[in-house]
């Protein structure tokens, strides 16, 4: 039986799913190692009931000859432990025609919610196999039985039990070893999955997720303190930077609260220290009021602020692209800033890394958007590149007439040193009252004109380069997009050029301040275009076509989460909108 995705022979999707306890995400997360062992890519996401602990889970999982960086449309297979709770998760593991259902017997009967003619089933009796192993798991036999199917080989499995279960001794490695080798040699009258081909030399790989690589680029900028209360999805954040800044000569301390956090960065940041917070909704609502502090007394720092669905509490676990309208308009009074958004998983640690230098030469707040889909997955990756330039802080030094250092001078290019508490001849006032050059509180109106001015000037004024956006494809239709939607954007351009239908698509990486005639110059012949977002208000599409960036005729697929976006989906509209056209 060939393939069941015969648009895309190159990719396989999984998911695996079961009660609390039954080992769900142990799989996947072996399961996605042994693709990078193998070579191939992958992306691994995660779902969980709603109770606080425990429950049922699933785990899904793209994997592939080149790079993974969203979701199919549909899944190849599914693997189930038992069926508790299972119907949860139908809306987020769309079957088709022919994907196939792996499930034990002694577990029941497939639930109608998935059963179908059209969908092949498998049985493999994962307890009753277990039992026939001396500390064997029905999870670890159903990952050989999947592995196989997927076409990994099982040394690659055998080798991520090894590490994976180093710590808990060598039996519990002999038994899992012991089960994947059972489930991978489980034999078919026929394969009903073509599988994947790994390569014959596995090269290296990185196993990251969003929030991990937010840090990698957090450090790599040269971020050496953190300060951030936990919450919900940005927490590993915190897990990650806590014991590896301390190897830098950094450190992180967990405040008590938001407002704690960004006061504390602030003070950081002015004692010459590149500083973070990372927060979500909720948190970043708090912060406001420090941003505009560090905005108006031109102090540099980074909130990475991974998204989740809202308002208020709204689904924690959960991912959604809500937060654009209070990163671009959360301040109060002009307050020029930057704002970013990493497109994949990988890029989370470019545009976090680009964020600190871009904050510390303009000396301003750069918020960094990514969200839940994008931290809290997993993804097999080529190492991630670099920003060309490594801009740094513009440092005052000692005048060498007494009471001269002038620190908001107006200069040419509107950027003015900074000086490092003690450096002598240069103490001067910073607090959040307007100013003068020299940083004495005024209320004229001219020198709040002129440093209003001096604020967004030297953003605006600044010279981006190429990074602003990433653009793929030709054509006059162009999809449009931003962060964890990107993905399923560039996909979907790509399948339409295939199918003769040329498209384009432009993610977005820095959303303010716009790049205005660069996304002009690029729009150019465009005739049919839609901005795909995943919220509820357009945020994006309203931005843009306030901005009068958007080509005539431009429409709006804005999707709420917590389901992701897929290429099918957007494939659909933007064909819809050309037949109209």
């Amino acid at each position: 039986m060939n393939k069941t995705n015969v648009n895309h022979p190159d990719t396989l999707s999984a998911a695996i799913t079961g009660s609390g306890g039954s080992g769900v995400v142990t799989a996947g997360q072996m399961l996605l190692k042994a693709v990078a062992a193998a070579g191939l890519f992958g992306l691994m996401t995660r779902s969980s009931g709603p109770q606080i602990r425990g429950g049922e889970s699933a785990a899904m999982l793209r994997l592939g000859v080149k790079p993974v960086n969203n979701l199919d449309d549909k899944f190849d297979i599914l693997l189930a432990f038992d069926w508790l709770n299972v119907t949860r998760f139908v809306d987020e593991i769309p079957l088709q025609p022919g994907s196939l259902i792996i499930r034990d017997p002694d577990a029941g009967e497939v639930p109608p919610e998935l059963a179908s003619d059209d969908i092949q089933v498998l049985d493999a009796p994962l307890k009753s196999l277990a039992k026939t192993i001396d500390g064997g798991r029905p999870n670890m036999i159903g990952l050989g039985i999947l592995a196989k199917l997927l076409g990994l080989p099982e040394a690659a499995l055998r080798q991520v039990a090894a590490e994976h279960l180093e710590k808990k001794g060598e039996k519990a490695v002999e038994a899992t070893q012991a089960c994947i080798s059972l489930g991978h040699t489980q034999e078919w009258s026929e394969l009903p999955i073509s599988p994947l081909e790994p390569p014959h030399t596995p090269p290296v790989r990185w196993n990251i997720s969003g929030n991990e690589a937010s840090c990698m680029g957090a450090v790599r900028g040269g971020v050496r303190f953190v300060a951030a209360y936990p919450i919900t999805p940005a927490s590993e954040i915190l897990e990650w930077l806590a014991p590896n800044l301390e190897k830098l000569g950094g450190s992180l301390l967990q405040a008590e609260d938001e407002l704690a956090s960004v006061n504390m960065i602030i003070g950081s940041s002015f004692g010459g220290v590149p500083s973070l917070t990372a927060t979500s909704g909720p948190g970043l609502s708090l912060m406001m009021e420090g941003l505009g502090l560090a905005v108006t007394s031109e102090t540099p720092l980074v909130v990475s602020n991974v998204m989740r669905g809202g308002p208020s509490t709204g689904i924690p676990t959960k991912s959604e692209q809500s937060d654009l309208n209070i990163a671009l308009y959360g301040f109060h009074g002009d307050a020029p800033h930057l704002v970013l958004a990493a497109t994949n998983i990988g890029d989370c640690a470019f545009t976090t890394q680009w964020a600190v230098y871009l904050s510390e030469v303009l000396q301003t707040v750069a918020i960094v958007l990514s969200d839940q889909s994008q931290g809290q997955a997993r993804s097999i990756i080529e190492p991630p590149a670099e920003p060309k330039e490594a801009y740094q802080r513009l440092l005052a030094k000692s005048p060498e007439e007494e009471n001269h250092y002038q620190r908001y001078a107006l200069t040419e290019d509107c950027l003015s040193p900074m000086s490092i508490p003690g450096t002598e001849g240069c103490i001067y006032t910073a607090d959040g009252l307007e100013h003068n050059e020299r940083g004495t509180p005024s209320s004229m109106t001219e020198d709040h004109l002129l440093q209003l001015d001096k604020r967004r000037n030297k953003i605006d004024g600044f010279d981006y380069g190429e990074a602003w956006a990433d653009l793929q494809g030709e054509g006059e239709n162009c999809i449009i997009t931003w962060g964890s939607s990107s993905g399923a954007a560039f996909e979907a351009a790509q399948r339409l050029s295939q199918a003769g239908v040329p498209t384009r698509a432009l993610a977005l990486r820095l959303l303010a301040p716009l790049q205005k005639q660069k996304q002009q110059n690029t729009l150019q012949g465009v005739s049919n275009a839609i901005v795909v977002e995943q919220n509820h208000g357009a945020q994006l599409y309203h931005y843009l076509n306030a901005n009068q960036l958007l080509p005539p005729g431009t429409r709006s697929m804005a999707q709420p989460g917590p389901l992701p976006i897929r290429p099918g989906d957007v494939m659909a509209m933007m064909t819809q909108e050309a037949d109209n056209d």
